[in-house]
């Protein structure tokens, strides 16, 4: 089985990040799958963003769980992009409703490391749920604690703990919190046998942020299961350089 080609934030060289620009883009190239970020208004509303402060991509600062979304909906998203249309702040049903038609993966990260946000993985749940798109959505989180909690509340709704340093027995690991999956960063896939443990213990490996070329070709040959990349449409090119189709004559 090829591994799958999940758009990090959206087809985020080729649009701003983690705005529907960037996630219709990515389901136009043919990702397998889309990666993005969500976190909490002051008023409750799921957005889709990465940094707990909207300096870096709008140009002013607020704190994103410190602002109502009409707040942030003024705001543009892509000012940092100055090269693009203006993007306001999606919502987490935005990108499900622009999902649910095409089939593709949803790994939905939590942003509640820095911040803790009780109660944040049961409100994507339900929206999840409401979707009916719990088969194919993945929920990750540096804060593991979390991922054990979602794993909990929906045992069908697959969680993946992210990490950036390696893990001693990562597949024992991911088992006691009822993770089905481990995202490492690339360079983690080096771990003697990190693949083959997991594999064996029922375990996903999804990879995060492959860019450079070379990089994504030797986790093409790893076995991984899923890279989470920037650039998708080289990600699958690579792909289809190392799986030619077979034409029968």
């Amino acid at each position: 089985m090829s591994v799958r080609i999940w758009a990090h934030r959206g087809a985020s060289q080729l649009a701003a990040e983690n705005t529907m620009a960037a996630f219709d883009l990515a389901v136009r190239l043919g990702a397998d799958g889309i990666e993005l970020d969500v976190m909490r208004t002051a008023d409750g509303v799921l957005v889709v963003t990465h940094d707990e402060n909207c300096q870096r991509v709008t140009g002013q600062s607020g704190d994103i769980r410190r602002m109502t979304f009409t707040e942030l909906r003024r705001l543009n998203f892509a000012a940092h992009r100055p090269e693009h249309e203006p993007q306001v702040i999606p919502t987490l049903d935005d990108v499900l409703d622009l999902l649910a038609p095409t089939g593709l993966e949803l790994n939905i990260e939590l942003k509640n490391s820095l911040y803790f946000d009780p109660g944040l993985e049961d409100a994507v749940i339900q929206r999840v749920r409401q979707k009916k798109m719990n088969d194919r959505v993945i929920l990750s989180s540096f804060n593991h604690y979390s991922m054990q909690t979602a794993a909990r509340l929906d045992p069908e709704i697959r969680c993946a703990i992210l990490y950036s340093c390696e893990l001693v027995d990562a597949a024992g690991y991911a088992g006691r919190l009822g993770a089905k999956a481990i995202h490492p960063m690339y360079a983690g896939l080096q771990v003697p046998d990190l693949i083959g443990s997991c594999h064996e213990a029922g375990i996903a490996v999804n990879t995060w942020t492959v860019n450079i070329p070379d990089h994504i070709r030797m986790v093409l040959k790893s076995g991984a299961d899923a890279i989470i990349t920037d650039v998708p449409d080289l990600a699958l090119s690579l792909r289809d350089q190392q799986n030619p189709s077979v034409v029968e004559v």
